[in-house]
């Protein structure tokens, strides 16, 4: 092969002949150098770059175990809310229903309407309706308005069992004040006070008022009490004493058969004996006696009161 040089030393072109031995080994010496710098450079470029990709998904798989490892934190965060506003939201149920209950109970003890105070329906509620924006809570103020109905419920709540208290005192007062006879029919065969004794003939005191009526008729709790004494005791023959609370204590003797035993708890009007002529007696009646902190009273202004 012979290649054709142009030069301008002497004017003419020149050839240079590749096929002798003495141009082509060096030409080709150089030739086999050029390519391998190229592919050593090459080699180098492809290394480098193999080299920096595995690092390069090593920090991008560590961003993604970050972020996954957020997102399942944000998660917990957020089921711990919900857990903590479910508990907080029961709480409250269970004290609205008991304040229901207490609520029901004292329109009945008090004898209201029973739609006047509807325990069982929303608070009516009305207004028009304002052009201001409405905002959403945020969790904080979410949290803080809870605490706060939490604390008014249990002032709400404070507040009816001390009212249901005094009602309920007011109640077992009026129940357990000694009103009206003791027998069903019949008619007062003995005052209270001085009388003549009906066995000696002398001037003695009857602490009590006598009833006659027929033998084996009702006789009748006077108040709701309980009962401390429901047996024999000289003079009273059969006897049931009941004790009502504040300081009253009402004795009820002579009876046939009793209905009672000690401990019992009795209501007004309910039927505690059956009248007799048991113990000191001259014939069917019911003696009938009021203590007032251990002293006899007249029961006259008991006797004729309406129960």
């Amino acid at each position: 092969m012979n290649i054709i040089l142009f030069t301008h030393v002497h004017g003419r072109p020149g050839s240079l002949n590749l096929s002798r031995p003495r141009v082509y080994l060096p030409l080709s010496a150089l030739a086999l150098v050029v390519a391998s710098l190229l592919v050593f450079a090459g080699y180098q470029w492809g290394a480098a770059g193999s080299a920096g990709e595995p690092g390069m998904l090593a920090d991008w798989r560590a961003d993604m175990q970050a972020q996954r490892r957020a997102v399942e934190q944000a998660r917990r965060d957020s089921e711990a809310h919900l857990d903590a506003l479910a508990l907080r939201l029961g709480q409250l149920q269970g004290q609205v229903m008991r304040l229901e209950g207490l609520g029901q109970r004292l329109v009945a003890m008090a004898k209201l309407e029973k739609g006047e105070f509807d325990f069982a329906s929303p608070p009516p509620q009305g207004g028009p309706e304002q052009g201001a924006a409405v905002t959403s809570y945020a969790v904080p103020d979410f949290m803080a308005e809870l605490d706060a109905l939490s604390r008014l419920l249990d002032d709400r709540e404070q507040q009816l069992v001390a009212l249901e208290s005094l009602l309920l005192d007011k109640e077992l007062s009026k129940r357990g004040r000694p009103t009206g006879r003791p027998v069903r029919s019949g008619w007062m065969s003995s005052p209270f006070g001085k009388r003549t004794d009906p066995f000696t003939g002398r001037k003695a005191w009857h602490e009590g008022v006598d009833f006659a009526g027929k033998l084996g008729s009702d006789v009748l709790a006077v108040a709701g009490g309980v009962v401390t004494w429901a047996g024999k005791r000289s003079g009273y023959g059969l006897l049931v004493e009941i004790n009502h609370g504040n300081g009253y204590v009402t004795r009820y003797g002579h009876n046939r058969e009793l209905l009672v035993k000690v401990g019992d708890t009795v209501q007004p009007g309910q039927t505690i004996a059956h009248m007799g002529s048991s113990g000191r007696s001259t014939g069917p009646h019911v003696h009938f006696e009021i203590l007032r902190h251990g002293k006899p009273i007249n029961p006259a202004r008991f006797v004729w009161a309406r129960r």
